[in-house]
């Protein structure tokens, strides 16, 4: 009685079983057979009828405008970015603006040229007999002078030139001219002998600025290197998006024809249609991976399109860039001694150092020069000539005007040339601080800050140093990477393989079918990343023996 129950229960169970099977399908096979996967839970209409739901209807790809593309070589792109780059045009600038501090420094012995002409009358009350008149003296004067002041450009002299002219008249009886014509020329010339002399402020000022002029063309060159490398990078960066998205879509490829391949064994009942659900999920999984993958390749090509434009050509951001060079795998011979000697010996940092140090020595000797005393050297020659209408006077005091002599303004001119009326100066003037003076404390600061520039060159070789073996060593580990993943990805291809085959006989699930799929993805993408950075660390490896790129 319990062994026919027994028998009866199994043959209930297995019965049960085929019901449950068949309606399952029945169920299934047409919710599979209207939708490619499963609509999203909460979106309202997810259960209307497709012919009744609102449709977006989108502009077919022939109504839409292709795109401008532009096939570019790493080389072309990094020649338009040369020229168009906005970052290196605004840098180029700064070499012509230190032109001009130059030239502005220099204006310092840029001779200055005056001229003044002014009229003067004056009434002066006669409170006495010899004040030359009755009730009141009246003058007059008319004058014009020439100027000329000029600092010399060695041993720290300068100069000046003065031409007058004048004309005036009086009412003073006891004047000998009436009008006066005079004339006077002066020269002075001032030597420093000991402070001032090798050097003073303003070649101080000009030598610093031709420093400065010097750092802005090694800033230039900085950003030449950096551009250049940037440019090589965002290149090779829009190659390895591009790839990526060849290899998102092909695993899209794979999940879409293992899609169709289970309905083909749903419809011909070798397969659970269930098994379909697995398939549209790992489809709509690498369905947006390519989504990332496109917006991946979009940032890529702006971040490399704002590198070498111009933003004021037509068609600036609808242009597509398609990169024609690949990335070669060639192994390079890296001779790291070599190269951290070239880097010691062409570094823009390094250099930037060296003007410093240049522009701290100026100002050393400078400092050492205005310890000095100030032993000056002033020299004065004074020529003047006297002329108009001279009064001819007899008896005694003030005598009896008797006659005139006319002498006109030729007459005084002839006087200063022939050197009638000589008057020259000649004398030295010496000053000295007691006490520590303002140079000596300026002195001290210069010495102590060379002394710390001169520290910091020597840790920045060190630095520079590390730099170089670092980015020699990345060329080898990425080498040694690509070949890793290269075989990785061999591997990946062939288990691909074996699993598809023990998919097709039932040994394994489509669940081990997708995870190899993945598996492949990702070890193609590892390859490409592998690739690139080969690629990147040979471009590093020669920037960084020119600029620093901070690793």
């Amino acid at each position: 009685m319990r062994a026919t129950w027994s028998r009866n229960g199994r043959r209930s169970s297995v019965v049960l079983s085929v019901v449950l099977m068949v309606w399952c399908g029945l169920v299934a096979s047409p919710v599979v057979a209207q939708t490619e996967r499963p609509s999203p839970a909460g979106v309202e209409g997810a259960n209307e009828p497709e012919s009744n739901r609102p449709a977006i209807v989108l502009p077919t790809t022939r109504l839409q405008p292709a795109s401008p593309e532009r096939a570019l070589s790493v080389s072309e792109a990094v020649t338009l970015a040369l020229e168009q780059n906005l970052d290196l045009r605004v840098e180029r600038l700064n070499p012509l603006i230190q032109d001009l501090s130059v030239a502005e420094a220099r204006t310092i012995y840029t001779p200055e040229f005056s001229t003044n002409l002014f009229r003067n009358s004056r009434d002066s009350p006669a409170q006495t007999i010899f004040e030359g008149g009755e009730f009141k003296v009246t003058d007059s004067l008319v004058q014009d002078s020439l100027d000329l002041i000029q600092s010399v450009p060695f041993m720290g002299g300068s100069y000046s030139a003065s031409w007058d002219g004048s004309r005036s008249s009086t009412t003073n009886i006891f004047s000998s001219f009436d009008p006066i014509l005079r004339s006077n020329l002066r020269l002075s010339y001032r030597q420093p002998l000991l402070r001032d002399f090798k050097i003073d402020a303003p070649r101080q000022q000009i030598a610093i600025a031709k420093a400065n002029r010097d750092l802005s063309d090694i800033q230039l060159r900085r950003i030449v290197v950096l551009t250049a490398r940037n440019v090589q990078i965002a290149y090779w960066n829009l190659v390895f998006a591009t790839s990526s998205l060849d290899v998102q879509r092909q695993s899209l490829a794979l999940a879409e024809e293992s899609l169709a391949n289970n309905r083909r064994r749903v419809e011909v009942g070798t397969m659970a249609a269930i098994d379909i659900v697995e398939a549209q999920s790992e489809v709509a999984r690498n369905e947006e991976a390519v989504i990332i993958a496109e917006a991946a390749v979009a940032r890529a090509e702006d971040q490399l399109r704002t590198l070498i434009f111009d933003p004021e050509v037509p068609d600036y951001w609808d242009t597509r860039i398609e990169p024609s060079d690949s990335p070669e795998l060639e192994p390079r011979v890296i001779d790291v001694d070599a190269a951290v000697r070239n880097a010691l010996d062409v570094r823009t940092d390094l250099d930037t150092v060296d003007k410093n140090l240049e522009a701290n020595d100026i100002n050393i000797r400078f400092f050492e020069n205005q310890k000095l005393p100030d032993v000056s050297l002033q020299m004065n020659y004074n020529l003047s000539g006297l002329g108009g209408t001279r009064f001819i006077r007899t008896g005694g005091f003030p005598g009896t005007v008797v006659g005139q002599e006319d002498m006109s303004f030729g007459s005084v001119l002839g006087d200063i040339f022939g050197n009638e009326f000589p008057n020259w100066t000649v004398g030295v003037s010496v000053s000295y601080p007691i006490g520590t003076s303002q140079a000596d404390a300026a002195l001290e600061r210069a010495r102590l800050q060379r002394e710390q520039a001169e520290v910091s060159r020597q840790s920045l070789e060190v630095r520079i140093a590390s730099e170089v073996r670092d980015a020699a060593r990345n060329v080898r580990s990425n080498l040694q990477r690509v070949e890793a993943t290269q075989v990785a990805r061999e591997l990946a291809e062939q288990r691909l393989d074996a699993e598809q085959r023990r998919f097709e006989v039932g040994l394994v699930t489509s669940f081990f079918v997708f995870q190899a799929q993945r598996d492949l993805a990702a070890s193609r993408n590892n390859e490409q990343r592998a690739i690139l950075d080969y690629t990147q660390s040979l471009v590093d490896f020669d920037a960084v023996q020119e600029i620093s790129i901070g690793f």
